[in-house]
């Protein structure tokens, strides 16, 4: 009898395992019907409709959604919540179907070109569209928005009284233009730039004046703290519209121009315009995090981001000062993907391309959450985010003194590839950490960019936060501050106990444009108890490393330096060269040829081709 009961109940567990294991599949196709069961002789069609029939099974059973090839449209963000993750026996799985390309967008597609006399295409927006866009894509590719001097930069001649709303143009400079109305002036500062309308010209004068301040509202953001004679250049005119690949869109009369690049056909050429902000939100909520979403071999395209009425007055990693808000803080340029008070959340073999603004941000209270073998590029901010800032107000004091475990704590980016961010807000970086905790950054290869590699930190003191123990490993960051100077393919800023940077390759920092110099790692001010070791930086403009305001104890152990002989391996600002332990680094000399022999023996050894 016994021997009975026994068996029984082995094979009801059999039963509940098994009943446990099952999974639910949820299929979608741009051909299906939000009326259909979600089959896969009878898909649904959108994103939206397919959400609604994981909430049915989430945290019950394992649920993946499979897509078919093709697609996905959206004109406001995919929103998920606790209600629409799982746990870690019953995930939710969003992939592609195998072999097949997805593609989610927020954007809109126009055609039906007709030639203009002066020999540019132009097409009438549609007629559902009613907003404005600053971002246009062509057969697959961003265009190139309509700008005078068609390549580099003007100089201004001489800053206005006030060094802030105004300056004067050399002779020549700028041509006369029909009206002002949308002209976008933007301004290069060293480490970001302010992109604001123009409010007026005077070619009598040659001033050029602003609709409001040119540069954050912070003390040394006068148009000459860092150059007397700053560069710039003007945007969004029909009469810049005249190289190949150029756009311009007249809101007044609906119509987009556009000069074809050679080898386009005007019956064969669409484009795109970005009309959602985001694309996929993913946020709980203080009594529950969402958790336990994957997305797997999807690409992320075209979104939308407007400025500011006054502008986008850069201060660091686009981060900025939104006068027309009149809030407290720092304002963020939005991203693409975005989650919040997330846990076990992941993006893997995922693109995100083409962005008006960030591509993914991993934000407030997220762990767990993990960006692998994906592929970030064309964005016009940064390419992704981590934790948050110092300046969000909890309890009515700063949220990392009053609730320091709401920090983003053991999320990771891995063998990826992130290139080409930055490409309308300059000073973004690859990627961007906050006050977080146990992030680790490893095996990425970060390239292409205007300004810093990977930044990590944000207190400029080392005051204590939450901010600790993270890793920066082995990535391999090359060709970064194609633009902009005062950084570093790796920057960071403020105290990190337990926190490393070891077994990078750098190098290729060869533009110095701005006062401040570049360098193959900045180490801002506050920085303190970090360890970098096993790091090779070559071919760099300046220092291959500098410390500015950096503090004992730091260690800087067995890396691999190259520079100029006249050029310091490493700069010291204003730190105490003792405040820096030094053991067991090879400085080596670029003027030499048995130490660059030596050093490509090294980056071999090293850094193994994969």
């Amino acid at each position: 009898m016994i021997q009975k009961v026994v068996c029984l109940l082995l094979a009801l567990t059999f039963i509940l395992i098994s009943g446990c294991a099952q999974s639910f599949e949820i299929y979608v196709s741009p051909d299906g019907n939000d009326t259909s069961a979600g089959t896969i002789a009878a898909p649904v069609k959108s994103l939206h409709r397919a959400s609604e029939l994981v909430r049915e099974k989430a945290g019950l059973v394992p649920v993946t959604v499979k897509l078919f090839g093709g697609v996905y449209s959206l004109t406001d963000a995919l929103k998920l919540g606790p209600e629409d993750g799982g746990t870690t026996d019953a995930p939710v799985r969003w992939e592609a179907m195998p072999g097949e390309e997805v593609i989610i967008s927020g954007g809109i597609r126009v055609d039906n070109w007709k030639q203009e006399e002066d020999g540019r295409w132009s097409t009438v927006l549609p007629a559902t569209y009613q907003g404005t866009f600053r971002s246009f894509y062509v057969n697959g590719l961003r265009a190139t928005r309509a700008r005078y001097p068609d390549e580099g930069y003007l100089r201004i001649g001489e800053a206005g009284k006030d060094n802030r709303t105004n300056f004067y143009f050399n002779e020549g400079d700028i041509p006369a233009v029909k009206s002002t109305d949308g002209l976008e002036l933007i301004l290069l500062h060293d480490w970001s730039l302010t992109r604001i309308p123009v409010k007026s010209i005077d070619h009598l004068t040659r001033q050029l004046t602003a609709v409001d301040s040119i540069g954050a509202k912070l003390p040394f953001f006068t148009l000459t703290h860092w150059e007397e004679h700053p560069r710039y250049y003007l945007e969004n005119m029909r009469e810049f519209c005249d190289q190949p690949g150029e756009w311009y869109a007249d809101f007044n009369v609906r119509k987009i121009y556009y000069s074809p690049l050679p080898g386009e056909k005007i019956g064969e050429t669409y484009g795109v315009i970005p009309l959602a902000e985001k694309l996929i939100v993913i946020e709980g909520n203080k009594e529950q995090h969402a958790g336990y979403i994957s997305f797997k071999g999807i690409t992320f395209e075209h979104t939308a981001y407007e400025l500011p009425e006054l502008g986008y007055c850069g201060i660091q990693a686009c981060m900025f000062s939104d006068r027309t808000a009149n809030q407290a803080g720092w304002s963020k340029v939005p991203a693409a993907i975005e989650l919040d008070m997330a846990k076990h959340c992941s993006f893997h073999q995922c693109t995100i391309r083409n962005t008006g603004g960030t591509g993914i941000w991993i934000g407030r209270n997220c762990s767990a959450c993990e960006i692998s073998g994906s592929h970030i590029h064309d964005v016009s901010g940064n390419g992704v985010n981590i934790g948050e800032g110092n300046d969000r107000m909890a309890d009515s004091s700063p949220w990392w003194r009053s609730s320091p475990e709401e920090a983003s704590s053991g999320n990771r980016v891995s063998h990826s590839l992130i290139e080409r961010c930055g490409l309308q807000f300059n000073g973004a970086v690859g990627i961007w950490c906050g006050l977080v905790a146990n992030t680790v950054i490893e095996h990425n290869e970060i390239r292409n960019l205007p300004y810093s590699g990977i930044s990590v930190g944000w207190m400029w003191t080392p005051e204590p936060t939450p901010c600790r123990e993270n890793t920066i490993h082995a990535n391999h960051i090359h060709h970064i501050l194609n633009i902009l100077s005062d950084g570093g393919g790796i920057y960071s800023l403020g105290l990190q106990p337990g926190s490393r940077i070891t077994n990078n390759l750098i190098h290729d920092v060869q533009v110095n444009a701005g006062r401040a110099e570049s360098n193959g790692m900045f180490l801002d001010e506050g920085t303190k108890e970090l360890v970098i070791e096993n790091n090779i930086v070559f071919n760099i403009a300046r220092s291959p490393l500098r410390f500015h305001k950096a503090y004992h104890p730091t260690m800087v152990r067995n890396n691999v330096l190259v520079c100029d002989d006249e050029i310091p391996s490493i700069a010291y600002n204003s730190t105490r060269e003792e405040d820096i332990q030094l053991t067991g680094n090879t400085i080596l000399s670029q003027s030499s040829e048995s130490d660059m022999e030596r050093l490509e023996a090294l980056v071999k050894e090293w850094f193994p081709e994969p």
